[in-house]
């Protein structure tokens, strides 16, 4: 836990990140290290404290991307002694977002807001089990989003114990995400651990991602060395287990390096993946890429180079149809998500319209 006085620097916040940050007087930056249920932790130069937003914060919001997020860095106005206040977030330099699903539905079509679930991170570190719960396509599905997020991800395989044959599954990932660190770890064994904290120098901030039963918990103390964070088991008959973390946390682990642990999650929906798919999927985009023809579908046009790729074993069936299913499910909730942002704006414009009105003298 922080203690007073404490140096931002220790939690990632440099000149290089923020170079031309006026401060006004009266605030003092500041990173939020939790959220849960609209209220906050974070940490200044003044030591650990309790936020609120601030209610011109919360009226100036135009939508739940511009509220904090874990990682988020802050301008606050600190009251140790009282409320601590955020009066504005940063801009961010990595984020990462799913599709929100709680809005309104309108006529047929429902709402698709952003939210955002952590940000200013330098590494994503997707993990999943090497038990029965393996699945390629989520290991998919997560790259697209990492490197949507802007940050660099990383892939860990969890309780490489169960699975002699781990290599094989870092060399199918390595071949289809060239640039990627792929690890077989093992917290019981400690294997693979070292390459990992390698990537964890002081001030670094990393993101676990992943679904309920990989090990996030058990990592992050092994990472450690310590118990910081509680463990459950996970079920015999599908290897997955209950959700453990309950609220996104920020924390520092001994070394210096900062970890945001998120809760399990049973399946993770794209938001606005599109340059993320293209890096996911590199091996299938390049021959789409190379094609004659700017408006190829790259079904049966003649001459199209990822045709031809596909029948020469360079693309596998199996990673074309994978990309499809992604991309699909991407332009869906862009679709949705741009009808909801054209909504909120003809709204605005009512109310504007309205409040003037009212205004007006006849």
């Amino acid at each position: 836990m922080p203690t007073e006085h404490t140096d931002l620097a220790d939690y990632g916040f440099t000149e290089n990140r923020y170079p031309s940050l006026d401060i006004p007087d009266g605030l003092t930056p500041g990173r939020v290290t939790a959220a849960h249920r609209g209220l906050f932790t974070a940490v200044c130069p003044l030591g650990e404290l309790s936020v609120r937003l601030r209610g011109s914060f919360m009226h100036g919001a135009e939508s739940a991307e511009d509220y904090p997020a874990v990682g988020d860095f802050v301008l606050l106005r600190a009251d140790p002694g009282g409320q601590s206040l955020v009066e504005r977030v940063l801009p961010r330099f990595s984020k990462f977002s799913r599709p929100d699903y709680s809005g309104h539905a309108a006529g047929y079509v429902k709402t698709i807001l952003e939210q955002v679930v952590a940000a200013n991170f330098d590494w994503v570190f997707i993990m999943t089990s090497l038990n029965n719960d393996y699945s390629a396509e989520r290991v998919e599905r997560y790259l697209a989003a990492a490197w949507q997020s802007g940050a660099q991800p990383a892939v860990l395989l969890t309780k490489s114990d169960l699975r002699p044959d781990s290599e094989r599954y870092i060399h199918k990932i390595e071949g289809h995400s060239p640039g990627t660190p792929v690890f077989a770890v093992s917290a019981f064994t400690g294997e693979g651990l070292g390459g990992v904290r390698a990537l964890l120098s002081p001030g670094v901030t990393a993101i676990f991602l992943g679904m309920s039963g990989v090990g996030k918990s058990t990592l992050v103390n092994a990472l450690a060395g310590q118990e910081l964070m509680d463990t459950r088991e996970i079920r015999e008959d599908d290897g997955r287990g209950r959700h453990t973390t309950t609220h996104r946390e920020l924390i520092r682990l001994p070394s210096g390096a900062l970890v945001i642990d998120t809760p399990g999650m049973r399946e993770l929906s794209l938001w606005d993946a599109d340059d993320g798919l293209d890096a996911a999927f590199s091996d299938v985009t390049r021959y789409m890429e190379g094609c004659r023809f700017s408006d190829c579908k790259h079904e049966s046009e003649p001459g199209c180079a990822f045709q031809q790729a596909l029948c020469e074993g360079l693309v596998t069936q199996e990673r074309y149809e994978g990309y499809l299913k992604l991309r699909r499910e991407a332009g869906f909730t862009n679709d949705k998500a741009a009808y909801a942002q054209k909504k909120r704006e003809v709204n605005k414009n009512i109310a504007k319209f309205t409040k003037s009105r009212g205004k007006s003298t006849w």
